[in-house]
């Protein structure tokens, strides 16, 4: 089982990147898809979270607005569209998936059972 985090990059203040995120090894298919994001000396924090049955999704207040969580096209994919960047969103982003999850439990890191390797953003000032 593996996820492939793409798109980190570095990009100055209010700029964008898109992140891609492909599940493979598994014959089913993830019920909820999220990413996480951990900046140096702080802990793993929530940015946004899918569920592909209905697209439910939920982000985190200081991203609302800005970024955007959808489902590829191809099964277990997705992506985050990241819009008016800041330096603090600077950190390394993870993905995760899980087989099966419940709306109140997407933005905490113990719903998911399935990790990326995560991808550095960096947002210069």
């Amino acid at each position: 089982v593996q996820l492939q985090a793409s798109g980190g990059g570095l990009v100055q203040d209010g700029g964008s990147l898109r992140l891609a995120c492909a599940g493979s090894g598994v014959t089913f298919s993830y019920r909820c898809m999220g990413w996480f994001r951990q900046a140096p000396g702080k802990e793993r924090e929530f940015v946004a979270a899918i569920k592909y049955d209905g697209g439910t999704t939920r982000y985190l207040d200081s991203v609302a607005g800005r970024f955007t969580i959808s489902r590829g096209n191809t099964k277990n994919t997705v992506y985050l569209q990241m819009n008016n960047l800041k330096p603090e969103d600077t950190a390394v982003y993870l993905c995760a998936a899980t087989a099966s999850c419940i709306s109140s439990t997407v933005s905490y890191t113990g719903a998911y059972n399935y990790w990326g390797q995560g991808t550095l953003v960096t947002v210069s000032s």
